[in-house]
């Protein structure tokens, strides 16, 4: 019994040690007291992140971001939204912003506080992205990360969360 306890251990504390740097960080839920630790709670994932506003004209694709969340999450795609007023089309209180997300167009994903996505202001998770595909340049830039962290690819607002193209992607994330 004792060796499997070890073993257990010896797997997550080395699970832990190889998270990326950049993940190495924790960020408070949306209109939440809860945080988010991106090692913990996401490394060894493959992940989707995507970068929101709520009063933008692709605000609609909250609906097919939650789709999509809920297609894959049983195959490991984390689908994480980061709350952003970098384009000045966020919500002007955080309240607002859970309501347009949760109510609206009941995301179940997880969505991150509002923050900066850009510029040297940008969170550690953005800044990362950026360097790897590019910074946003509007909201809901979507960005495909590998469970092992390596940023693979970046699709721009006009990409919508169903297209073929955006699936193919996923799906091969997912294997």
């Amino acid at each position: 019994m004792r060796i499997f306890a070890f073993l257990a251990l010896f797997i997550c504390v080395n699970t832990f040690a190889a998270c990326p740097e950049w993940l190495d960080t924790s960020m408070r839920k949306l209109h939440s007291q809860e945080t988010i630790s991106f090692c913990e709670d996401y490394w060894g994932k493959p992940m989707l992140i995507v970068n929101t506003a709520s009063h933008c004209g692709f605000t609609k694709q909250l609906k097919g971001l939650e789709e999509i969340h809920n297609k894959y999450k049983d195959k490991g795609l984390a689908v994480i939204g980061f709350a952003s007023d970098d384009f000045w089309q966020g919500a002007d209180t955080e309240a607002e912003a859970a309501e347009i997300c949760y109510v609206n167009y009941g995301v179940t994903f997880t969505m991150i506080a509002q923050s900066s996505v850009r510029g040297k202001n940008a969170n550690k998770i953005f800044t990362e992205l950026a360097e790897h595909v590019g910074s946003p340049s509007w909201n809901f830039n979507k960005y495909l990360v590998k469970k092992d962290g390596d940023v693979t690819a970046r699709f721009g607002s006009r990409t919508e969360p169903d297209s073929a193209k955006f699936t193919t992607a996923i799906e091969s994330l997912l294997r």
